[in-house]
């Protein structure tokens, strides 16, 4: 069975969502970066400076646009084939950083590109193979969320006692917002699952709110990159194991996991470059 028409879409749905997401995270790290200290301990106040920042507000528009993109994406192929494809978005974010910094992409960033694109064309050479959506059963998938969860609060926990926050913040957002987007791709299956709207917005308020405060300690790449290797690296594990999305059979099965592989570890060597966190790009 050849590549749908709907999963054709999606694949360039997901590519716009990925680029307008990670340009709107340097955005609003810039912002976020020239704004007074914001505390965990005061969300509502953090949640007015930040709504009070045009800059701030802009980067977030855009972030919702590739939000509402990407649930578009979820709408017409099976998740972790979409969230393969935005795991490249963090090339982007490489890309533009350096050259807002006024420098050259490092070698560990050039091999982290390199990877994820080859990570890309394998996943699209995969689609030959053929496409069909999973359902997965509702009580692992909220197993798999409240343990999600508990995890980000354990790490916020550690990083507080090792005096990394930033890093911390960052890994925290991005398993929120792996929360928020598994949750998204259950709400498109409708019916009962619509009540998944609830955590749809939990993972995403939280997720951009420990952002933010990550944004304010650390260097754009380093906080968004590590939110990104969790956001994207946790839905692709997801989609397999428990929303039952099937792998193709054969070489084209083999193709999609070195894919799948390939996307989540750019992601890694991409996520914390050596002296990104001393120079604040």
């Amino acid at each position: 069975m050849g590549v749908s028409v709907g999963f054709a879409v999606a694949m360039v749905l997901a590519l716009a969502s990925t680029t307008l997401i990670n340009i709107a995270y340097l955005r609003q790290h810039e912002a976020a970066a020239a704004l007074p200290v914001l505390s965990m301990r005061r969300p509502l106040h953090a949640a007015r400076t930040l709504l009070s920042d045009r800059s701030w507000l802009l980067g977030f528009a855009m972030e919702t646009g590739g939000f509402a993109l990407y649930a578009a994406a979820l709408a017409l192929a099976p998740l972790a084939l979409v969230q393969s494809i935005s795991a490249g978005g963090i090339g982007v974010l490489a890309y533009v950083s350096a050259r807002l910094a006024g420098r050259g992409l490092r070698r560990q960033e050039v091999a982290g590109v390199i990877v994820s694109v080859l990570g890309l064309v394998a996943l699209a050479v995969s689609l030959v193979g053929g496409e069909r959506d999973g359902h997965g059963s509702t009580l692992p998938i909220v197993v798999w969320l409240a343990a999600t969860a508990v995890v980000a609060v354990i790490v916020l926990v550690i990083g507080r006692g090792l005096g990394d926050m930033a890093v911390a913040q960052g890994a925290a957002g991005g398993l929120f917002f792996a929360i928020g987007d598994i949750s998204l791709k259950v709400v498109t299956q409708g019916g009962e699952r619509i009540a998944f709207v609830v955590t749809v917005i939990a993972g995403y308020a939280l997720g951009t709110w420990l952002l933010q405060l990550g944004y304010q300690l650390g260097g754009a790449l380093t906080v968004a990159g590590v939110a990104t290797l969790f956001t994207n690296a946790l839905p692709i594990a997801a989609g397999t194991i428990v929303l039952d999305e099937p792998v193709p059979s054969g070489g084209f099965g083999w193709i999609r996991l070195l894919a799948f592989a390939g996307v989540v570890v750019g992601a890694i060597l991409l996520a914390r470059p050596d002296d990104d966190r001393r120079s604040g790009a």
